[in-house]
């Protein structure tokens, strides 16, 4: 079987791994015969060429990569399926209808609940308990295409974008040799997703990430605000703002772009005790975060709140709530 492999992030590299392992054969030409990834970008600071970790996997292995997916068809490459997985552009259809078999996309949500970029992102925002992965055949549409097969995953308690999305995919490699070589052979007929009950999410940026520091200041008080909080890169999704579903969200922003804030901070002293210095309104990232439930008293009901646990103020290096908190004795959110 050859297969041109459609992807971007590292943590795709399992399924590629998976799919070289089980079809490759020299004799044939078989496996993975061409990868096509985003193209090399300046990244960090010094704005260094950064190539994606697809790119470096299919140059280890000597694989022909391409940076626009109707390359490969113009250099005339012969496969039978493209497996895709956060390749983060749309297939047109000239491309699609190059492979016999079509183009399988890796997704990981229960389709057709969060399409789009995010879906990792707002099933934990959104609380949900279960998500999984859907793998559809593409059609010109956004993971509109109808389904080969799913599979559930609970999600835990502490998961964070990070520590589910790679779980997501690690068993999806462990699936999908099994699941191509039934769908080849004929013996899955893909049904039609429920296309009425589609949500769509989007590429996130830094600016959603941010959250209003009343919302912050709300929480750490365990108190309740009225006005529903957008997320940005959820269509026509809102939460309300609550200690819980706080820190789903700081949660679902690592381990990028991580959540921030404003804090105003007053006279504070810096961290390592040099002079006070007049600051005010610097960025805060919040790194880590949980709710606590305070118990019955004589004088006040149960009720939760929201604990910051790390921190890193803009130019500064992450330290606990508490380090921070001392350092700054009239820091607020406002």
């Amino acid at each position: 079987m050859k297969i041109v492999f459609f992807g971007t992030p590292e943590y795709v590299l399992p399924i590629l791994d998976s799919l070289q392992k089980s079809f490759k054969n020299p004799k044939f030409e078989s496996g993975i015969v061409a990868v096509v990834t985003q193209k090399p970008k300046p990244a960090g600071r010094n704005q260094i060429i950064t190539y994606t970790s697809v790119d470096a996997w299919a140059h280890k292995k000597n694989i022909p990569i391409f940076y626009k997916s109707h390359d490969f068809v113009n250099r005339k490459i012969k496969a039978d399926v493209g497996i895709l997985a956060s390749y983060g552009e749309i297939i047109p259809k000239s491309v699609i209808e190059h492979f016999k078999f079509g183009i399988l996309n890796i997704h990981p949500s229960l389709l057709p609940l969060w399409r789009g970029s995010s879906p990792v992102q707002a099933s934990i925002i959104s609380g949900d308990k279960i998500t999984g992965t859907t793998i559809i055949k593409i059609d010109e549409l956004l993971d509109h295409g109808p389904i080969v097969s799913q599979f559930k995953e609970e999600v835990q308690e502490e998961d964070t974008a990070y520590t589910l999305r790679s779980r997501l995919f690690d068993r999806s490699a462990e699936v999908a040799v099994a699941l191509l070589t039934a769908y080849i052979k004929g013996k899955i007929t893909p049904r039609p997703q429920l296309h009425e009950k589609a949500t769509y999410t989007t590429q996130i940026k830094k600016s959603d990430a941010f959250i209003d520091p009343k919302i912050i200041e709300a929480s750490l008080k365990g108190q309740a605000l009225k006005k529903k909080w957008k997320i940005q890169f959820v269509k026509n999704y809102s939460l309300n703002p609550t200690p819980y579903t706080l820190v789903r969200f700081i949660r679902a922003m690592q381990p990028w772009p991580v959540s921030w804030t404003y804090v105003q901070l007053g006279k504070g002293q810096e961290l390592k005790g040099k002079q006070s210095l007049p600051l005010r309104g610097k960025r805060l990232k919040i790194l880590n975060a949980h709710v606590e439930k305070t118990p019955l008293t004589v004088h006040r009901s149960p009720y939760t709140k929201l604990v910051l646990d790390e921190v890193q103020l803009e130019g500064k290096n992450p330290v606990s709530w508490k380090q921070f908190k001392e350092a700054y004795t009239t820091a607020i959110f406002e």
